[in-house]
């Protein structure tokens, strides 16, 4: 029983609708319990209501917003209100963290920017509520701002709505916090909805004939030998050590001979390419390469292609000694590696 309990639980929160209307809902009421009954100054009531929330009709707020730029507020008060606001940008900004990790899991995040959504807010409330009462501390930070320079490139041009949105939170905790409340849920609804309808993406058909086309030109593409090679040597070869391109350049090698035997070596190397069908590839291998260290000048193992009927070929680079001919070396491994030697060829 519970843990089917747990399990409802968190398919229930796993949702992020359902998560987000129920952690809305919760706020909402905490910040309504909050308000009602604990216990605050008259003075904090008033300047924190015409400092927050705009000023109420008949309950004083007007006059406070008139007389804000000769007001002097306490240090208990500033520091009350300053916490209110920062606390409330953090509660705001962070189901907006979740829809943008929701919306950017296929495509992949940065944990930066995920972090900077919860942090950026926290800053810019506590900065706006310290300046917004002393012009002159206003103007030293636009001056500061001026004269440092953040640089930072993002991935998406979304991440760049993202972190405006963070912004425009933090600075309604500061002044409006009804305002900030409703900027993170309108917000969170409409890329929700655009994210579940996928908005704006081309009609099937004309996906379909465009995928065509895209693939039509990379097909062109790839079917020029030279345009090929260049992009294996850029993407794939670029970064990779000595000992593997040699044995990717013996591999391609062996391939060619492979596939067609009767063409001549386009790299003159004066080596051919020893196929040799088994059943059983180690006593295969220990009954001819004996023999090919007897009967040729020089020889190395290639590797093993399976083959679908069960068979197995084992391919060795070989070079040939003056004297012998393909087909005396051909024979020789016939001969003395039966039972284990089916076929043997040299290409």
């Amino acid at each position: 029983m519970a843990n089917s309990r747990v399990n409802w639980l968190s398919g229930l929160t796993g949702n992020i609708i359902v998560r987000l209307l129920l952690y809305y809902a919760v706020l909402v009421g905490l910040t309504a319990a909050a308000w009602r009954y604990v216990p605050h100054s008259e003075l904090f009531a008033r300047e924190s209501l015409d400092a927050l929330f705009g000023g109420l009709p008949g309950a004083g707020g007007g006059e406070a917003r008139r007389n804000a730029a000769t007001v002097s507020l306490n240090q208990t008060t500033l520091a009350l209100t300053v916490t209110l606001a920062m606390v409330s940008s953090v509660l705001l900004a962070l189901p907006v963290a979740w829809v943008y990790i929701q919306t950017r899991a296929k495509r992949g995040y940065q944990q930066s920017v995920v972090q900077t959504l919860i942090i950026l807010p926290v800053v810019v409330a506590g900065i706006v509520v310290m300046v917004k009462y002393s012009v002159a501390l206003a103007f030293s930070l636009a001056g500061i701002v001026a004269a440092v320079r953040f640089r930072n490139t993002l991935d998406d041009s979304k991440d760049a709505v993202y972190i405006f949105l963070a912004t425009a939170i933090g600075l309604a905790a500061a002044v409006d916090l009804p305002v900030a409340f409703v900027i993170s849920v309108l917000f969170n609804g409409i890329v929700l909805a655009l994210w579940f309808t996928d908005f704006g993406r081309a009609p099937a058909h004309l996906d379909g004939k465009m995928a065509e086309r895209k693939l039509a030109r990379a097909m062109e593409q790839l079917s020029r030998t030279g345009s090929f090679v260049a992009r294996i040597d850029d993407q794939v070869f670029r970064d990779m050590p000595a000992e593997q391109l040699s044995a990717v350049a013996d591999r391609a090698w062996r391939r060619a001979r492979r596939n067609n035997p009767e063409s001549p070596d386009p790299e003159g190397r004066r080596e051919a390419l020893l196929r040799v069908r088994t059943a059983d590839i180690d006593r295969a291998r220990l009954t001819l390469e004996p023999l090919l260290e007897e009967h040729l000048k020089r020889w190395r193992y290639g590797g093993v292609v399976h083959e679908k009927d069960g068979t197995h070929v084992v391919e060795y680079v070989v070079a040939l000694k003056k004297s012998a001919s393909p087909q005396e070396v051909l024979d020789v491994l016939r001969a003395n590696g039966v039972p284990h030697v089916i076929t043997a060829e040299l290409n």
